[in-house]
């Protein structure tokens, strides 16, 4: 093969070489485009979830002082006899002179209903000691009244009465679910303003709700517990519900 045969030859092989070189760098380009991008959402991505990273759990706090709107009164009484017919009998005049209390004060006779009664005996040198029990138990809806029967309740020692140490008036506020939802959002509310204050100790914002766990509500006698015998619960109550909240921080 002559010189000029072989030139024409390499030109050809060179372009049919061509080709391949440009699929090659195509397909080398296409695959930098597609790590730069992917680079690129890996790290916007981990941007955003360091941004998501960024939130503050903070409690909110609400107190509701509220009325009892229920008063329930359990009374126990009891008479001893070596005579069970005399015990029985003492029982019954100390029911009747329960009875005629509350109604003297306004009380309507369905306020008052037995919840119990026994009977107990013990020996001593053959002798048997009978020991009648009742159990008379108030409810009403009229709170004023029930402390008025309260602070009376003394009325019944004049009466012949002697009330069993535990018998107390309770007080009860039923009403719970009327004022959940303004407490849970005050709650909320509160809980935010803690929030934002920790924002502008780091220079941030306060954004979105993250999540948001409700507390337990708990019901408590305003001025404290009352304690000892003969004490009476207040119908006075303090309201409490403590909300745990995290905001997410701009």
């Amino acid at each position: 093969m002559s010189g000029d045969d072989v030139q024409p030859a390499n030109e050809l092989r060179s372009v049919l070489r061509e080709p391949a070189n440009l699929r090659w760098f195509g397909a080398a380009g296409i695959l930098s485009l597609g790590m730069i991008a992917g680079g690129y959402l890996l790290g916007d991505g981990l941007l955003r979830a360091k941004d998501a990273e960024r939130a503050v759990t903070v409690r909110g706090l609400a107190e509701r002082d509220v009325t009892a709107d229920l008063a329930t009164w359990t009374i126990s009484y009891s008479a001893s006899s070596t005579s069970l017919g005399e015990a029985q009998n003492k029982v019954r005049g100390d029911t009747q002179a329960i009875e005629a209390f509350f109604k003297e004060l306004g009380f309507p006779a369905d306020a008052l209903q037995p919840t119990g009664a026994n009977v107990t005996s013990f020996t001593s040198e053959g002798v048997t000691t009978y020991t009648v029990r009742q159990r008379l138990a108030l409810r009403t809806t009229n709170i004023a009244l029930a402390q008025k029967a309260v602070a009376r309740q003394f009325d019944l020692v004049g009466r012949g009465v002697f009330i069993e140490e535990g018998s107390g008036m309770a007080y009860t506020f039923t009403k719970l679910n009327d004022i959940k939802p303004e407490m849970v959002a005050a709650a909320t509310k509160d809980a935010r303003a803690a929030a934002q204050q920790f924002a502008e100790d780091s220079s941030s914002s306060v954004g979105k709700i993250k999540d948001a766990t409700q507390g337990y509500f708990e019901i408590e006698a305003r001025d404290g517990e009352a304690g000892g015998w003969g004490m009476a619960d207040s119908p006075y109550k303090k309201v409490r519900v403590v909300t745990t909240v995290s905001f997410t921080l701009d």
